[in-house]
């Protein structure tokens, strides 16, 4: 194990050796051509001579880091690498919202993000819709919209990764700025309005992975025994949802989630209907009974006129929003039931303001509030819906969750599954292993001995 741990801190030294090394002649270059007096050495500025410290500390660092890692096993190893990440988050901070998302995008598709290596507590593990997930912590939509980083996402730990929202056409969305920071509510606040690359776009990068996926389930057929459990679906370790919207100026709404469905079903392990997000014009109105019941049947039937090998069709999901009444809620439940829906996420962003984020002069700004000031609404319309569908449909928790004690709420709420966005956006890769073990921990706690039986916990 020590031997393929120093292989692979060889290998990751050249490539940062190449990146710093380029940084550092960069620097150089800068400060020698800003020589103007002959006979005369350039005076290196300010920023040049604290690059090179930074260059010298973090070449420090490596050889030091380097050392340490060699005596160590991989598990150890990987637990530094994610508690590392945590130097990063600073940096994010001072970026643009939006640049610091796609940094962060960018940063997963390339692998610049560390790989779990460590198999999630067997208590974690759970089936849901024939699929087994490692684990019952997920990334919401909105974060990949357009597939770019599933293998990087998936292998930062999560259970699962939902990619999207995909529209048919590809459309810039709203004006920018579109994402604002409410730093200390731990929350965001975004009016993006689904842009997105289109549907041909993430088609062929999600067959790329899936043809990737399938080449390295061969290979490792012959290695693998026939009595290991099969975690994972058909992008790789973990499970991979696909989220479809419309486009803004689409008026037969069912005719763009029947497209997402026709082109993008063959690689999703499960579908998701967004008919919630606060940013599209008139999308909401779409969660009334006879609309939802009107594009729900028509999806359902072009993913199920499509031939499907023995694992069946994909699951199809609806995510809803947190702002609806009673009879809203109600007339939900009903379609879900009648119709036999596979699943419901609840929920979107709010467009209510939190008394605690009404104090922050950006909560004026337009658009959808994530992150803790939702917790509580979303969790209370959890418990609602999972009463009105009496546990029959599997729910996914999201909006607020932060930590392994926030996913444990939501699921003895009702949750089969939890999603976060916001958190991870401020806490990076290390929250995942954090959260993982949290709820662990709360579910040893009270004596359950898996997460199946914690399902709907606070109703028993």
């Amino acid at each position: 194990m020590a031997v393929s741990v120093r292989r692979f801190i060889s290998k990751n030294l050249f490539r940062c050796n190449s990146k710093f090394i380029l940084i550092s002649s960069n620097s150089y270059s800068t400060a020698s051509s800003s020589s103007t007096t002959v006979g005369v050495g350039p005076k290196i500025p300010q920023s040049s001579k604290k690059g090179r410290l930074f260059t010298g500390a973090t070449f420090g660092l490596i050889i030091a880091g380097g050392a340490y890692v060699s005596t160590v096993d991989e598990a150890t190893f990987c637990g530094w690498l994610f508690s590392a990440t945590k130097l990063v988050n600073p940096f994010f901070a001072l970026l643009d919202p939006e640049d610091a998302h796609r940094l962060g995008v960018a940063a997963a598709a390339r692998g610049w993000v560390p790989r779990e290596k460590r198999p999630d507590p067997s208590i974690l593990q759970l089936e849901v819709w024939g699929r087994k997930f490692s684990n019952p912590i997920g990334l919401a939509a909105g974060f990949d919209k357009n597939a770019e980083a599933v293998d990087g996402l998936l292998g930062v730990g999560f259970g699962f990764v939902e990619v999207g929202s995909v529209t048919p056409v590809p459309q810039e969305g709203n004006p920018k700025p579109r994402i604002f920071r409410l730093r200390e509510e731990g929350a965001i606040i975004n009016r993006c309005g689904f842009n997105s690359e289109g549907i041909v776009t993430v088609a062929k990068r999600l067959g790329a992975q899936h043809g990737k996926r399938k080449l390295q389930e061969t290979s490792s057929t012959s290695s693998s025994s026939s009595d290991d459990v099969k975690l994972g679906g058909k992008a790789g370790p973990g499970i991979l949802g696909v989220n479809l919207g419309k486009n803004k100026t689409t008026e037969d709404a069912a005719s763009d989630y029947v497209q997402g469905v026709h082109t993008l079903s063959q690689y999703a392990d499960y579908l998701v209907i967004n008919v919630s997000s606060p940013n599209t014009p008139g999308l909401r109105q779409l969660q009334g009974r006879k609309q939802l019941k009107d594009i729900v049947k028509k999806v359902q039937a072009a993913r199920d006129e499509m031939q499907w090998g023995e694992e069946g069709p994909p699951p199809l999901l609806v995510k809803i929003a947190p702002d609806l009444s009673k009879p809203d809620l109600e007339d939900i439940a009903a379609v879900a039931l009648a119709l036999h829906i596979d699943g419901l996420i609840i929920s979107n962003t709010t467009v209510s303001r939190h008394d605690a984020a009404k104090r922050n002069p950006i909560s004026k700004e337009a658009g959808g509030l994530s992150g803790e000031p939702l917790f509580n609404l979303s969790t209370s319309i959890l418990r609602e819906m999972y009463i009105l569908t009496r546990g029959k449909i599997p729910l996914i928790g999201c909006g607020g969750v932060s930590s392994g004690e926030d996913a444990y709420k939501k699921i003895r709420a009702g949750a089969t599954l939890v999603q976060l966005y916001t958190a991870f956006a401020y806490g990076g890769p290390a929250l995942i292993p954090q959260m993982k073990a949290e709820l662990a921990a709360c579910l040893e706690r009270d004596g359950f001995k898996s997460i199946s039986e914690a399902v709907g916990a606070d109703f028993r």
